[in-house]
């Protein structure tokens, strides 16, 4: 009998009714509902709010899904009671544009449930101003809501945070821009780290946080000093109404370090820091935070040739410098690591006064001299014109070579510009002062091939002196080329036609070695007739010598 009641209260009990239920156990997962002659349903306990508000012996109503499942028990549900119940009641009260507030009830793909008294759709697009990556974190809040679509044929509702937000958004950051001001000192959020700085949002308002305004010291990248996300006190700095925009400072919320610099780091004085960076010309050394100064390559040494400051120095050295100067208003310190120790230089007018016969070692050729090393890190220079008298030094590798060692005479010492210059030659007589006691016209004289020219072969003579035999002067006989006549290192005789001594030249003859006195002197007359351009000084010659 009592089956037979059951099983008549069944088929009474039609899908899709909203019935009444009395709570008969709360359990952690369900809860019970008698919905009558002992049939008992159970509604998952997720679909009430708060399962603590509930009490045993409470009549509520459900939505009836179907009569029996597979074990004979009816299928009832609190949450679609509640939605069939109110979606008349929302559609009454709620219309596109509405704002409502609802309870996220789960993720589904492209968004949320929100339940808003019914159903509706959430999508990730509309759930903040930059779509969020994980949307579990929104499963069981509640937030207001804007409605967005009302599709009434699928009673569909699809609804939006961001829109929201963003009215907020611009609220806020309407009565920001008629607030703010130049020193203001803000709260906010770092929303975005670029190269060039950071977005920091001021509670509707971005403010720019350039990379120049972090910190008073030195910094390579903005996220050394900030974090995405990160709470930070900025100060104002600039405020564009007209275009939104609004510089924002980090540095200036706290004091110049630059303020009374001339107090702390006198000129002269001594201080120590820490390199932090080196460049081609030079270190950087923080003196302390915010405040760094140069130490130029050339302020490292008064002696060493230092090509590159890794030379002397490293990044993280802790080194000891003098304040050579400031320049406050472009917060630069220039630094010395020299001056910490005597300029050698100073002494050098002492050590090597004009005059003195000193020797060193040739360090260095250049095109127009010789580096002779006197001691570590001073060198005097012999130019070419003050290797010889008598020979025109067209490059020092003529007369010297590297890692020789070699004796000169002091000719001028200057301290400011560090120089030293040296002559060779001038430790022997000039050998033209005496040019008549050697050489005079007339007279016949043995030497070594010494050059070639296409105008002439020059000859080495006593007393390192050269003399030239123009070509005309090497046979009887028309001569096309000399090299076809003479050879480098062939001893020939000569006879002497020419002495100029202003222009220091010596011109020689071959075929007139055994000339007469009469032909000698005709001879002399035609060689006179060539003109000061054939008989060229030695120095325009080399440059055209072949061997």
């Amino acid at each position: 009998m009592e089956e037979l009641l059951a099983q008549s209260t069944f088929q009474n009990l039609e899908q899709g009714q909203i019935i009444k239920g009395t709570i008969t156990e709360i359990r952690e997962n369900e809860v019970v509902l008698d919905i009558g002659s002992k049939a008992e349903g159970m509604v998952p306990a997720h679909e009430f709010i708060d399962v603590g508000e509930l009490q045993i012996g409470e009549e509520i109503e459900v939505y009836l899904e179907r009569v029996e499942d597979r074990d004979g028990n009816p299928v009832i549900s609190y949450e679609k009671a509640q939605q069939k119940k109110n979606w008349e009641n929302i559609l009454s009260k709620c219309e596109e544009g509405t704002i409502v507030s609802g309870r996220v009830r789960s993720k589904v793909k492209g968004g949320l449930v929100v339940n808003i008294g019914v159903d509706s759709f959430l999508p990730a697009s509309q759930i903040d101003v930059q779509p969020p990556k994980n949307l579990d974190q929104y499963v069981g809040q509640t937030y207001d809501f804007k409605v967005l679509k009302i599709n009434l044929d699928r009673r569909n509702i699809v609804i939006s945070r961001r829109e929201l937000i963003e009215e907020q958004r611009l609220e806020k950051r309407r009565a920001l821009l008629s607030n703010i001001k130049p020193g203001d000192i803000r709260r906010g959020a770092v929303k975005n780290i670029t190269d060039y700085g950071a977005f920091v949002d001021l509670d509707g308002l971005d403010g720019l946080l350039h990379i120049t305004d972090m910190s008073w010291g030195r910094i390579n990248h903005p996220s050394e000093m900030v974090k995405v996300g990160e709470e930070i006190s900025v100060m104002v700095i600039e405020v564009d109404r007209d275009r939104e925009r609004v510089s924002l400072g980090l540095k200036q919320t706290t004091d110049n370090p630059w303020d009374g610099i001339e107090n702390r780091y006198p000129v002269n004085a001594k201080v120590r820091g820490k390199v932090v960076n080196l460049v081609p010309y030079g270190a950087f050394v923080e003196l302390e935070e915010g405040v760094e100064g140069l130490v130029h390559v050339t302020e490292m040494s008064w002696t060493k040739r230092i090509n590159k400051p890794s030379e002397v120095i490293k990044v993280g050295d802790e080194v000891e410098a003098v304040v050579l100067g400031i320049q406050k208003e472009d917060q630069k310190i220039s630094l010395s690591l020299r001056q910490l120790e005597a300029n050698p230089w100073d002494m050098v007018r002492h050590n090597y006064p004009v005059g003195a016969r000193v020797r060193g070692k040739v360090r260095n050729l250049t095109s127009y001299g010789a580096f002779i090393e006197l001691e570590e890190g001073i060198d005097g220079m012999v130019h070419v014109s003050d290797m010889s008298w008598t020979r025109k030094i067209n490059h020092p590798s003529e007369a010297v070579k590297k890692g020789d060692e070699i004796d000169a005479l002091v000719l001028d010492v200057d301290p400011s510009q560090q120089r030293i210059s040296l002559g060779m030659k001038q430790l022997a007589t000039d050998p033209w002062d005496e040019i008549d006691t050697h050489f005079k016209i007339g007279d016949v004289v043995k030497g070594r091939v010494g050059k070639l020219t296409s105008y002439g072969a020059f000859i080495e003579l006593k007393e390192g002196i050269d003399g030239l035999v123009h070509i005309s002067q090497v046979s009887e006989e028309r001569v096309e080329k000399i090299k076809d006549h003479l050879k480098v290192g062939e001893e020939i005789t000569a006879r002497v036609i020419k002495i100029d001594r202003d222009e220091r030249r010596i011109g020689l003859s071959i075929k007139a070695a055994n000339y007469s006195e009469s032909e000698l002197a005709a001879e002399k007359a035609a060689f006179d007739s060539l003109g000061g351009d054939e008989l060229t000084s030695l120095g325009d010659i080399l440059d055209e010598a072949t061997r």
